[in-house]
This record gives structure tokens, sequence and C-alpha cells, in this order.
């Protein structure tokens, strides 16, 4: 599936990545456009998280990683040795499948991004703060006690307050890696509508194990299997015509 360059936010040219001996990803090539929702779907063990992880070098922290291939943000190759791995990650935010916040107030949560920055202004942060939360869906919930230690908040508040942490440094991009899998269906379904409120913003790109969710959430998705990207294309295509038989097995369950 072709894109122009200027829709295009993310470009992997015949991307690989070995974990020592053993190869997770093999030759992925993929647009990722701006302003849109990109599903990585597929069963356990086939690349997705490895891929997502791939596009803000997350797996450098893992030992024996080896990467060929190119990585293109805004045309930039992010594996070129001179590009600053903390500028990057500033730029493409990463939201866990387990939500982390630090053991910290609600604020300073949220303010740490800008203050490492060297934000120091009080009402700057105020007004970082509380975008970043209104943006995540949570201010309203929260405003009256920002005092509050993040590890109070329910798990779908933890999740919406990792979403404000890694929003107030103002990335270009965020990658979310099964975000809601741990969550209620209430609380699931803040996390789906926050994502179809925030693309207008930010290209994302989500891995998720539940079809429905994709189909719910996404604009495009993209199937992996044993490390191959086999085939993306819009989402409403890619669950009711996909090109690929194999697309269709997983899409309708016959395996997974």
């Amino acid at each position: 599936m072709t894109t122009s360059m200027d829709e295009t936010r993310i470009r992997t040219e015949g991307l690989n990545l070995f974990y020592g001996p053993k190869q997770a990803l093999k030759s992925v090539s993929v647009d990722l456009k701006k302003s849109r929702v990109t599903a990585l779907i597929g069963p356990s063990g086939c690349g997705k998280s490895t891929f997502l992880r791939a596009l803000n070098r997350m797996n450098d922290l893992i030992d024996d990683v080896h990467v060929e291939g190119k990585v293109l943000i805004e045309g930039v190759d992010i594996y070129d040795p001179k590009v600053d791995v903390v500028e990057l990650r500033k730029r493409v935010g990463m939201i866990f499948q387990k939500s982390n916040p630090f053991p910290k107030s609600i604020y300073e949560n949220v303010a740490y991004g800008p203050r490492i920055n060297g934000v120091n202004d009080r009402s700057k942060l105020d007004e970082m703060v509380e975008r970043s939360l209104r943006q995540a869906a949570l201010w309203d919930e929260v405003k009256d006690d920002l005092t509050k230690s993040g590890l109070a908040l329910s798990g779908g508040q933890q999740q919406r307050l990792c979403i404000a942490r890694a929003m107030a440094v103002n990335p270009e991009i965020l990658l979310m890696d099964e975000p809601a899998s741990a969550l209620d269906p209430i609380a699931t379904a803040k996390i789906e509508e926050l994502i179809y409120q925030l693309k207008s913003t930010y290209t994302i790109v989500i891995v998720t194990h539940n079809m429905q969710q994709a189909a719910r959430v996404s604009d495009d998705t993209a199937f992996f299997y044993l490390g191959e990207l086999i085939e993306m294309d819009e989402t409403k295509k890619m669950f009711t015509a996909p090109s690929k038989k194999q697309t269709e097995d997983y899409v309708t369950g016959r395996f997974g």
C-alpha cells in the first residue's frame, strides 16, 4: 500500500531485528500515516510489540539486540548514530500494558517530563499539567486533589495518568502496547474514547490482542505473523475483505 511521503509520519524499510541469534522481525516495510491510529494485531510472540518498541528504540535497552534496515520518522533514520535517543523518546511517547505511575503525586507525575527538560516556572508547569490531564480526560476527576499519590488512583485512571505524563513533553507520536488489557470494560471504553480524540493531534500506533478493539479504535490495521508483516490496509477492509488467506483465518478466529 503506497502513501505519499507528506502523509507518512513513520516509514520502515527492510526492518530486521534479532535478539541474539533469534530473528524477531523479518524485513518489515510499512508506512504509518499522520493523524491516524494503526493497530498491530497477530498471535502472541509474532513480533508486534518488538516492532512497536523499534519505533522509539526501546529495544536498545535489551542486551544483544541487533537491528538492520531503516526506521524513518519524518524522513530521518532514527537508527543513525547521530540521533539523540532522549530527544527521540520525547517525540515518540510510549504507554505500556501495565500502568506505571511514579510513586509521586498526580501533579509531579505529569510535571516530571517538563521538569527534566528544564521547565521550572510554576505557572508554566501548572499550565502543562492541566493541559495534559485534560487531554488524557482525567482533569475533572483529579483536579481537586493533585497532591494525591498517582498510585492511589484506579487502574484506568493510572493508565490515563501515564498517557498524560507521555503527552506533557509534546510528543508527535504515541505508541501504546496493549494499553487496556489489564482494565475493566468501563475503563477500557474510556481509553478507547481517548484514543479516538487524540488522533487528530498525534499519530498513534497500538498493539492489541483484542480484535474488537482493533476494529473499534483504528483506521489502519497491520497483521503480523512469525515476525513478518503479512498484510496492512484500512481496518474496515482488513476485517471484511482481507487480501491474504492467513489474515482472514486470523481475524475470523480460525487460528491465533
